[in-house]
């Protein structure tokens, strides 16, 4: 559901009684006349939504984690804010970019149109970027032929599932978090799409191995064993960007410990 699309509707419906009023019958009207019931009903929502859709639009936006691809970091039920303006501003409905900002960094947390669909929003932590070659063999993860700096932490129990994962701390460009692999998870991609760019992609038993090409970026969650991202259907387009995640505001299983921001 293009929920920018449904409050820009909603704008418009709103706004064109009020203006035709203000324009055109309210100079038709006695002075002491009261306002039509239509007018009142613009007049009173217009402002709200207008001011809803501009903050959703270009400042912030909230979003509700829906799976446990990002898990430690994310959990499922966490109501997270994205930064629309981080990355640049973009025109809403079309998410056309008129203004660069800043390009996403390795490490960041990114909301994205998923490529497949777009009408889906995906979140995954981005881990190349235009030019670089990404590989991921034997869950190692390697970044222009430099393996990322990887530290073995506490393993990590599923509460929901009670079982248990190894956990990791990671870093890239001096971004720490947390990732998840399952010792009895198969290394290797077992069911690739043929994603544009496929070409710059090699698979073997290991695992795969990715050239990114230029305006796009190669995209993994956390829950490595767990998530299906740019290992399965490709690399993300600029114009499939949303925005970057930067804080939890709630998760109803766990309010208090949840509040906060992450990386």
């Amino acid at each position: 559901m293009n929920f920018a699309l449904i409050l820009f509707c909603l704008v418009v419906v709103t706004a064109v009684p009020w203006l035709a009023d203000l324009l055109v019958f309210k100079k038709r009207r006695a002075p002491d006349a009261k306002d039509p019931w239509w007018v009142e009903w613009g007049a009173s929502f217009f402002p709200v939504i207008l001011i809803v859709f501009v903050l959703r639009s270009f400042i912030v936006e909230p979003f509700k984690i829906p799976s446990g691809s990002m898990i430690p970091t994310l959990l499922v039920g966490d109501f997270i804010l994205v930064n629309k303006f981080t990355y640049g501003i973009r025109l809403p409905v079309i998410n056309k970019k008129i203004i660069d900002i800043n390009a996403p960094k390795r490490g960041d947390v990114m909301v994205f149109r998923y490529p497949e669909d777009p009408s889906l929003d995906y979140i995954k932590r981005v881990v190349g970027i235009p030019g670089d070659k990404v590989s991921y063999q034997n869950k190692q993860l390697t970044v222009n032929g430099k393996p990322l700096e990887k530290q073995g932490i506490d393993d990590y129990l599923h509460p929901e599932r009670l079982y248990y994962s190894r956990q990791f701390v990671e870093k890239t460009d001096g971004v720490e978090y947390r990732v998840l692999n399952d010792q009895d998870a198969p290394a290797f991609i077992s069911h690739a799409s043929q994603f544009p760019y496929r070409a710059n992609c090699f698979y073997n038993s290991s695992g795969v191995s990715c050239t990114v090409p230029e305006g796009h970026y190669f995209m993994m969650g956390d829950n490595r064993d767990n998530s299906e991202d740019s290992r399965f259907w490709g690399f993300v387009p600029d114009e499939n960007i949303v925005g970057k995640a930067f804080f939890i505001w709630l998760n109803f299983s766990n309010p208090l410990k949840r509040f906060g921001s992450f990386k």
